[in-house]
């Protein structure tokens, strides 16, 4: 194939990103789950749709937000490396998580999914310098806990664990904080969360086990720690089935995926759905007003006074908790 004729899935032009950097001191309770507002528990819903088309169809003169479907090839250049497109995913989107609409129960197929190959020189990291898991995959409570948590300490150095492309730097302040997305060239996809401060930008290629973030406790979080996810065309999986946390490695090279792998969705389904919406606080400190505490969470003022059972121009006490779903 011709290289002038090949259309590069990350040369497409991405819109421009508005998000506000938070302000990462600042503490949230939250007392139960899931939150409406949170990409976290919005990602977990798997309803299979219309699969999109994706021959030469260019939608980026409709409102998609920032989605692009492109035109397919065999091959692509990507970082001075030809990578076969089926490694890759049709769409680009830097805003959702799970733009997909795939169900991995429906998975006709075994993919064969290679982890690492040092004969390419694509390799692996850790996320982490150490990795004690604080918190496994499955249930917690009455929700599903889609990742695997690891301790850190505020500031630690997070890097990408496989070689990819930056796909989301966002914030989520109902769920993962800080949190950055990486499309890695093995065809998984690993989610960061909580970080601090999130690093590396939409369309940086990032090598193993470069730094991308710095951890926190940003979002819904108890204390600092690095919430991990590994997805495969949106759906999570089990992260500890493909890595051995104590000992600090991956398994193996590679790692098969069958529709076997996601038929816990239907244990996570039912949790979510007996679950009710929980309220989340925040604690008031000195300087705080409701329009300023209104606008960090992206709520009314007359939520917050409805919420509280006080007026606009109430007087906020430093220290007091005030509810802001």
């Amino acid at each position: 194939m011709a290289q002038g004729k090949v259309k590069d899935l990350f040369k497409v032009k991405t819109p421009k990103i508005d998000y506000v950097r938070p302000d990462t001191t600042i503490l949230i309770k939250y007392e139960d789950f899931p939150d409406d507002d949170s990409d976290a528990d919005q990602s977990i819903f798997f309803n299979p749709k219309k699969q999109l088309s994706i021959v030469s169809e260019d939608t980026t003169e409709l409102d998609l937000g920032e989605q692009h479907i492109v035109e397919m090839s065999e091959e692509v250049l990507v970082d001075s490396t030809w990578i076969k497109i089926a490694g890759y995913y049709a769409i680009w989107d830097t805003r959702n998580i799970n733009p997909y609409r795939m169900d991995g129960r429906q998975l006709k197929d075994t993919v064969d999914i290679k982890l690492y190959d040092p004969k390419q020189n694509r390799n692996y990291k850790m996320p982490l310098i150490k990795t004690p898991i604080t918190s496994h995959f499955g249930h917690r409570g009455s929700r599903w806990h889609y990742g695997t948590d690891i301790d850190l300490d505020t500031g630690d150095s997070i890097f990408a664990a496989f070689d990819g492309v930056v796909r989301i730097n966002k914030w989520d302040g109902g769920g993962y904080g800080n949190y950055i997305v990486v499309r890695h060239y093995n065809g998984l996809e690993t989610l960061y969360g909580h970080m601090s401060k999130a690093i590396a930008q939409p369309g940086d290629f990032v090598k193993a086990g470069e730094l991308i973030g710095l951890g926190g406790s940003t979002g819904r979080s108890s204390g600092p720690h690095l919430h991990y996810e590994v997805r495969y065309q949106g759906n999570p999986m089990d992260p500890e089935n493909l890595y051995d946390f104590p000992d600090y490695l991956l398994k193996g090279e590679s790692y098969q995926i069958t529709s076997a792998v996601f038929n816990y969705y239907n244990r996570a389904k039912s949790g979510t759905a007996s679950s009710g919406r929980r309220a989340a606080y925040h604690k008031v400190r000195s300087g705080d007003t409701l329009s300023g505490i209104a606008k960090k969470y992206g709520v009314s003022v007359s939520q917050l006074t409805r919420l509280n059972g006080i007026s606009a121009r109430t007087t906020l006490r430093v220290g007091k908790s005030l509810r802001i779903r």
